[in-house]
């Protein structure tokens, strides 16, 4: 997804893939509850059985157990939508990641394996809600942020396509350059990819082969129909919202 041109030649990668890849391309310039408790009564029963013991005469104790109430009372789907609303919050003055520090890396990324290990979509790649056209959110691939250029000179959005009945895929740059790369997808689990580029399209209009050594991997962590988290091969994470979910990857470049 992210092309990166230098002022002499043009750098065309596809990072949000797999991170910054180790060949990139050289050109020349162109491119609920069941009882519904409120929270501080759970709390406060809880607390209370906790709390309650009892010593009789013959020295003999008794303790209730209630550490389970909070899990049981608590509804999943709350969890889940409360770690996605921390996890986009400490994102959103971090401009895709550009401006994260490595304290912010860091904790986006606990936040972002909290959901990953509470991922709803246990096989991403079988299911519906991975189609079409997502826009990223925050990564921490260089070579996407393109922070080696001036502000006026990266990117303003990025965005990834994913058809898994054609198994297709494409990465997409808004203004300045509108650089473009389309791959094809090889699975090699239900939640991981081997990627392969076919064709980088330069400013949009102008494509260009890309080579044999263009490859990449993705594993789907997390998924559901508002928000998927990904990894690729190099260690980079990728946190993107759906666009659409009707758009269709062109067949070819």
């Amino acid at each position: 997804m992210a092309m990166a041109l230098s002022s002499s030649t043009t750098t065309v990668s596809a990072a949000i893939f797999h991170g910054d890849p180790p060949h990139p391309l050289k050109l020349h310039p162109a491119a609920g509850a069941i009882f519904p408790l409120s929270k501080n009564l759970t709390s406060s029963f809880a607390t209370a059985l906790i709390q309650t013991g009892r010593d009789n005469n013959n020295n003999s104790k008794w303790r209730t157990n209630v550490s389970f109430l909070p899990a049981f009372f608590k509804s999943p789907g709350k969890d889940l939508n409360a770690l996605k609303e921390e996890l986009l919050q400490a994102i959103a003055p971090l401009d895709r990641g550009a401006e994260a520090t490595l304290d912010d890396q860091k904790f986006v990324d606990q936040i972002a394996r909290k959901l990953e290990s509470a991922n709803p979509t246990k096989d991403p790649l079988k299911s519906e809600l991975l189609n079409g056209k997502w826009e990223l959110l925050y990564t921490t691939s260089q070579s996407i942020l393109q922070t080696q250029r001036p502000k006026l000179l990266r990117s303003r959005t990025n965005y990834q396509a994913i058809n898994t009945d054609t198994l297709r895929a494409q990465n997409m740059e808004s203004a300045p350059f509108f650089n473009q790369v389309t791959a094809n997808l090889t699975p090699l689990s239900t939640r991981k990819v081997a990627v392969k580029f076919d064709y980088f399209k330069i400013l949009g209009l102008i494509p260009v082969k890309a080579p044999d050594t263009a490859l990449g991997e993705l594993e789907i962590t997390y998924l559901d129909e508002e928000l998927r988290i990904s990894r690729g091969d190099k260690g980079n994470l990728f946190i993107l919202k759906m666009l659409d979910p009707s758009y269709r990857v062109p067949a070819t470049g």
